[in-house]
């Protein structure tokens, strides 16, 4: 089994509005930073994403990749890698477990990344890291910030146009 990086972190909001900004893919490029482009080709018989083509450019690496995603109930997306020009294996999940009566989020990114060119163990671990805290840190912005994460918990909604990471 392959190695992965977790982390976590706590956002002030309703998990519905954490998961709402999460399904969103049509957003990503304006809080991820590192996606430039994301098209939802799939959906299923819920309206959520089930394949993903990210355009990604993250300095020295540039990928067009395709996921496919997995929802679990409302608290849980995984995905796996489809295809890409420079990952052999992208595997990840958002996991959220409600905190304060459900007034507050915690979110559990984990992470395995394999490149196609050879890595070191450690340094690819380092890459997960700094993927996962970028991510988990401008989701929390994103999240915290956004008109939707008020008291109504309700989040900006997954369908068509709209996953992170």
């Amino acid at each position: 089994m392959a190695e992965h990086t977790r982390s976590s972190i706590t956002i002030e909001a309703a998990p519905a509005a954490v998961m709402g900004v999460i399904a969103d893919f049509g957003r990503y490029p304006e809080w991820t930073g590192e996606v430039k482009e994301a098209e939802v080709l799939a959906t299923d018989a819920a309206g959520r994403a089930e394949q993903v083509r990210l355009l990604l450019d993250a300095g020295a690496i540039k990928d067009d990749h395709t996921l496919a995603y997995r929802w679990i109930g409302d608290s849980e997306v995984q995905w796996s890698l489809v295809k890409s020009q420079m990952l052999r294996t992208l595997d990840g999940s958002y996991a959220l477990a409600p905190l304060d009566g459900g007034r507050a989020t915690e979110v559990t990114y984990q992470l395995t990344v394999d490149v196609k060119i050879p890595m070191l163990g450690m340094i690819k671990r380092k890459a997960e890291k700094v993927i996962i805290d970028r991510a988990l840190a401008g989701l929390k912005k994103r999240v915290e910030t956004a008109p939707e994460a008020g008291a109504t918990g309700e989040g900006t909604g997954a369908g068509a146009s709209g996953e992170p990471a």
